[in-house]
Order: C-alpha cells, then sequence, then structure tokens
C-alpha cells in the first residue's frame, strides 16, 4: 500500500472476518461486498475478495489488485473492480482484467466507486448497465450467465489486453505511489 491512503486503524473484512487496514479505500470495498450479499442475495462463499492478477510485460512485473470475483457454480461470472472517482474513465481497465484473468475471459466486468457503477459485457465492450441497482441479483445469475458464451482470447489479443492493464493499473499506481505531496 502507497504512502498517500490515511490508515483509520483495523477493521474486519465482512466476506472472510480477516483483519485489515482500515482505509477510507477499504470502507467502500466492504460497503460493496455488504451490498452484494444483503441487496443482491450472493453467498458470501460465491464472492472472492483482493485476487490478484500478476502481470510480466517487456521484462517488467506488475499486479493489479481485483476487488471482487462472483461466482456462478464453478464458474466466475463478473469481475468487480472498485476505483475511487471517475468510473467511465475505468471501463477499459475492467474490460481488460476481465479477458485475461483466467483462461476463459470473466463474461462481465463491473466498475464502482462506491456510489455508482457500470456493467460491462466483456466481450463486446458495452455497457450493459449503470447504477449500483444494475448488478445482477443472484436469482437472475443462472439465466444471465447460460445466455453468455465464454471467450477464449488468442495469445496476441491477450497480450493486448495485458498491455492495456499494465499501462493503466500498474504504470499508474507506480506514478502515484512515487509522488509525494509535502505541505509548505
Amino acid at each position: 500500500m502507497g504512502t498517500h491512503h490515511l490508515i483509520l486503524g483495523k477493521t474486519t473484512d465482512f466476506l472472510t472476518g480477516r483483519t485489515l487496514a482500515d482505509t477510507h479505500d477499504e470502507r467502500a470495498r466492504q460497503q460493496i461486498a455488504k451490498f452484494l450479499v444483503n441487496e443482491k442475495g450472493y453467498a458470501r462463499s460465491e464472492i472472492l475478495a483482493g485476487q490478484q492478477l500478476h502481470l510480466e510485460l517487456d521484462g517488467k512485473t506488475g499486479m493489479v489488485v481485483v476487488d471482487f470475483i462472483i461466482n456462478q457454480g464453478q464458474e466466475a461470472m463478473m469481475l468487480i473492480l472498485f476505483r475511487p472517482g471517475s468510473i467511465v474513465s475505468r471501463r477499459r481497465t475492467a474490460v481488460a482484467a476481465a479477458r485475461i484473468f483466467a483462461q476463459k475471459a470473466i463474461p462481465f466486468a463491473a466498475i464502482t466507486n462506491a456510489e455508482d457503477a457500470e456493467i460491462l459485457e466483456t466481450s463486446s465492450g458495452k455497457v450493459i448497465g449503470t447504477g449500483l441497482e444494475s448488478f445482477f441479483h443472484k436469482n437472475d445469475a443462472g439465466r444471465i450467465i447460460e445466455n453468455h458464451q465464454s471467450m477464449i482470447l488468442p495469445e496476441n489479443r491477450r497480450e493486448k489486453e495485458k498491455r492495456i492493464l499494465f499501462a493503466m493499473e500498474v504504470l499508474t499506481k507506480k506514478e502515484c505511489d512515487d509522488y509525494t505531496c509535502q505541505l509548505q
């Protein structure tokens, strides 16, 4: 974690019960997890949190943290990225992550700032829902996922998606972590 996060103490992860650093961003993630369970009907066991996606590109390495993956049965159905600020500027990042997270692309990607959200179809990159309420309810997830073919990208396309993700997440985070504000 970079030095630009204010640590407020410790908190307990809603999904796993683990102790985590309490930050403003972590509070938002906990709010999203509670929303998915309490409002959208997912079991805690159907949501994976804090998954790491390791990237290697041109001899450089980096890591992207995927905030949530919602599983439907044995298959990943949706990848969710929490990023503060504008969600529109993060659409392509979410789609790239969903396309390369596993061997088969995850059918849906979502970007949220915990106040708003966009749901995207991974294969086309099109926005199919806006607002937090557009997250699929557990009761509808099986039907929705049945109508979507899993996509396996050829290696050259995976490489392009990796480059997009590396530039938008790894390099941006490094720049942000390296920057230090000083009070005069």
